[in-house]
């Protein structure tokens, strides 16, 4: 398990803690449907979100971001691990103890075209989580719904409205009153802009930012827009095949990327000063993304690494902390955190 503190070296409130967490599916065969082998889709994630922050958790398509935060909400059961929700173990809940967590604990969706029902009006869409959890009754939950249609820009009155009738910022407000409808604390924004028109993507960070700061919301925010990301998170996780390999403080990060594949996402970053622009060098990855249903032995981005060493192939390196805050799993910071490969070869016995 790892163990942070906030740049002030104060120890902050953890309002989330994720230890080992692994989401395999299974891989089937013949008319018994025997199992054959896995999809580590996340294999094994160590992390703390401290209350009133924003986690960034960027990564390729494909690496396990929207994973990971379903199965930290539950939405997946996971296969192995531990996700700790102001200390109480939700891998272990069920029923009405999961349902009573799940209050404080939302979830906004990629897509506003398919995270609405068709068939629902906006009042029964966003009143509909205050039904299930019996939070009040008729007259109560319909000023409750269009308070919340108040609070992210829309209209009160479009309760009787249907999701084909507004656009996709809007819907995602619609989705985003739905998430606010119970109060959460903790809320997985699951890559929220994406699907947007650029001229609406800073509009609904904006509202998310204000939400944030007004209801003293915690967010893991999951995008692959890198610029993004740092504008809006206070610190970074960059995923890579299930599994990360850098935490940092969001300036830490850009300023001073330590993991090899960091370092090429950022080198890949557009920079709006075409002088920049032009004198920075691009790291290009040559090869695909292995498999996750049949990843490297030693470290997962051992086939892409333009830093690759022997023990790189053979062993996978642990996730440690290399200073202050600044998380990596990489050989290249074993021992005294100096890149000698006699270091690395010598210090590998784990």
């Amino acid at each position: 398990m790892t163990e942070n503190t906030n740049t002030n070296g104060s120890q902050p409130n953890v309002i989330l803690r994720v230890e080992g967490l692994k989401m395999w599916f299974p891989i089937t065969s013949g008319i018994f449907q025997r199992t054959v082998g896995h999809i580590k889709a996340v294999d094994g994630l160590d992390f703390e979100i401290f209350q009133g922050e924003t986690l960034g958790l960027v990564g390729e398509s494909g690496c396990g971001k929207s994973t990971a935060g379903r199965a930290i909400l539950q939405l997946y059961r996971p296969t192995a691990g531990h996700v700790f929700f102001d200390n109480e173990d939700l891998t272990t809940m069920k029923g009405d103890a999961l349902r009573r967590q799940r209050r404080r604990m939302q979830m906004i969706f990629q897509d506003p075209y398919a995270s609405l029902n068709p068939r629902m009006t906006v009042g029964a869409i966003v009143g509909e989580p205050l039904e299930v959890h019996g939070m009040g009754n008729k007259q109560q939950n319909r000023e409750r719904v269009q308070e919340l249609l108040r609070i992210v820009g829309l209209n009160p009155y479009f309760v009787n409205r249907y999701p084909h009738e507004f656009s996709g910022g809007q819907r995602q407000r619609i989705g985003v009153a739905r998430a606010l409808a119970v109060n959460p604390a903790f809320i997985v924004l699951d890559e929220p802009i994406s699907a947007l028109d650029v001229s609406i993507q800073a509009q609904v960070i904006n509202l998310l930012e204000d939400l944030q700061n007004e209801f003293g919301l915690t967010y893991l925010f999951i995008a692959h827009d890198l610029s993004v990301v740092r504008h809006i998170s206070d610190r970074i996780a960059v995923m890579y095949l299930g599994k990360i390999v850098e935490l940092a403080d969001r300036n830490e990060l850009y300023a001073n990327p330590k993991h090899p594949y960091t370092q090429a996402l950022l080198s890949a970053v557009p920079i709006p000063d075409p002088v920049i622009e032009e004198q920075r060098q691009r790291i290009i990855l040559e090869g695909d993304v292995p498999s996750p249903a049949n990843p490297p032995v030693g470290c997962n981005f051992s086939t892409r690494c333009p830093q690759v060493m022997e023990i790189c192939r053979q062993q996978k390196p642990e996730f440690k902390e290399n200073s202050h805050g600044h998380w990596v799993a990489c050989w290249l910071y074993e021992g005294d955190g100096a890149p000698d490969a006699g270091t690395q070869t010598a210090s590998a016995t784990s």
